[in-house]
């Protein structure tokens, strides 16, 4: 049947992540193939196979390995163009500012 879908849930049209949003996504963490691997319960094996582009992994474990990247605050973006980034933070503490400081913040 032309136009058919199956295998593949409605609505989607993207992989849960690129290989390439994988490795940018742990660079901006700090994160290696191993500590990405071992937050999801997975072989480090499999995150390396994927960012190379070897091998077809499961969906399921793709999704795995965006979760985890996206608790520690990557953000995916597929439109216009697929990306990454990092959340910013609310609520953290930058510090005093330049012109904020004085005597009374120096202690």
């Amino acid at each position: 049947m032309a136009g058919s879908d199956e295998g593949a849930q409605s609505g989607t049209s993207a992989p849960a992540m690129s290989p390439a949003q994988s490795r940018a996504a742990r660079g901006l963490l700090g994160w290696s193939e191993a500590d990405l691997a071992a937050k999801v319960g997975l072989d480090a094996q499999l995150v390396r196979d994927f960012e190379a582009g070897y091998g077809n992994p499961p969906s399921g474990q793709i999704e795995a390995l965006r979760s985890a990247l996206g608790s520690a605050g990557a953000v995916f973006t597929d439109a216009p163009t697929q990306g990454v980034h990092l959340a910013q933070a609310s609520g953290t503490d930058e510090g005093t500012r330049l012109g904020a400081l004085t005597t009374e913040n120096d202690r």
